[in-house]
């Protein structure tokens, strides 16, 4: 059984439920559901889709390069 490290980084806003933000096992990344949340301020970002895929794959990124990923 390969060993699972629990990734969480304070460069997102922080879940609001009991999820992680990600999970490293066996030299892959599984991230939990992404919403356009602004991680300075917790609030959902404003405007068209546009501005929420902007933010939800920023806070993907900031995840990723936690985990150790190349992005």
């Amino acid at each position: 059984m390969s060993k699972k490290e629990v990734i969480s980084t304070g460069k997102v806003a922080a879940p609001r439920t009991p999820i992680s933000q990600a999970v490293k096992a066996g030299g892959l990344i599984f991230c939990s559901g992404a919403v356009p949340r602004d991680p300075q301020t917790g609030e959902f970002v404003q405007g068209g889709i546009e501005y929420k895929r902007e933010r939800v794959l920023e806070n993907l990124k900031a995840i990723l390069e936690s985990a150790g990923s190349c992005v």
